[in-house]
């Protein structure tokens, strides 16, 4: 099967699914107004949809985006990290390993993890993730473990530590191999932490440390995943108690005031460097 074009399409649908349910008759017309559809039978373009990760549930003939209705404690979030022999799939580079971790209720349910046959990496690549070739050479291939980690996925909440980078390399190499592309709704833990945690800088490693955050081998991805996993634990004990469904902890992750500006964390810096001169 060929995959569909990225488009913002989905994203006017999920504009229109948080402000009220559509009908599924009118949800059925507004799949038929969109011209890079895959199907021409909007029926097949629903399943699609659902296929992809793009969490639609049906309720008294009406269609609903489930994360407007589900409460942050009933999720079921998957945090995902990869490591990569590049930045871009259509140059050629592809993931090399992939982590996750489902967490669900402050408890981890689930994971995923798996090397991925590649025929070279970079040596700076090798220095910062202490992965070679040769433990790569008897690894499966990259469509197959895309293949198992679509099914992992489902149409969980994706959550990376910088979540461009990590959701747009998996929906491309979905894309590549034609397995469709990402529709899951997605939480970024830079953004969230931004807004939850008082830190001057929001990169991984240095959470892990001030938080206290105790996994070994930085730059693996099951352990920066099962890493973030603890990191958005902590930050869900932060939350106000008026952050109720996933779509508010979107929205909030997004657009609420940083807990520390960074002309704050700027002055900082420089005190304790004017500090350590003297």
């Amino acid at each position: 099967m060929k995959s569909r074009p990225l488009n913002t399409f989905t994203l006017k649908l999920v504009e229109k699914l948080k402000k009220a349910p559509i009908a599924f008759e009118e949800f059925l017309d507004e799949l038929k107004q969109n011209k890079e559809r895959f199907f021409d039978s909007p029926e097949l373009e629903f399943e699609l949809l659902l296929t992809n990760g793009f969490p639609l549930e049906i309720e008294n003939d009406k269609v609903y985006l489930k994360t407007t209705r589900t409460l942050i404690e009933e999720q079921t979030f998957c945090i995902v990290d990869i490591e990569t022999n590049g930045s871009q799939v259509s140059k050629g580079h592809q993931i090399i390993e992939i982590g996750a971790v489902k967490l669900k209720g402050g408890q981890i349910i689930d994971k995923f993890e798996s090397l991925v046959y590649a025929k070279s990496i970079p040596e700076y690549i090798q220095e910062v993730t202490n992965i070679t070739p040769e433990m790569l050479e008897d690894a499966p291939a990259l469509e197959a473990v895309l293949k198992e980690f679509k099914l992992f996925l489902e149409d969980d909440v994706f959550v990376a530590h910088d979540i461009k980078f990590d959701y747009n390399f998996v929906s491309n190499s979905f894309k590549k191999y034609d397995l469709g592309v990402l529709e899951n709704r997605k939480l970024c833990t830079i953004n969230l932490a931004r807004r939850t945690i008082k830190a001057e800088k929001y990169g991984l490693g240095f959470l892990k440390e001030l938080l206290h955050i105790n996994i070994e081998n930085h730059h693996r991805a099951y352990s920066d995943a099962l890493s973030t996993a603890y990191l958005l634990k902590e930050a869900f004990s932060r939350l106000d108690s008026s952050i109720k469904t996933v779509e508010d902890l979107i929205y909030f992750s997004k657009n609420a005031n940083p807990v520390m500006s960074k002309l704050k964390a700027d002055n900082r810096k420089k005190k304790e460097k004017k500090k350590e001169e003297e």
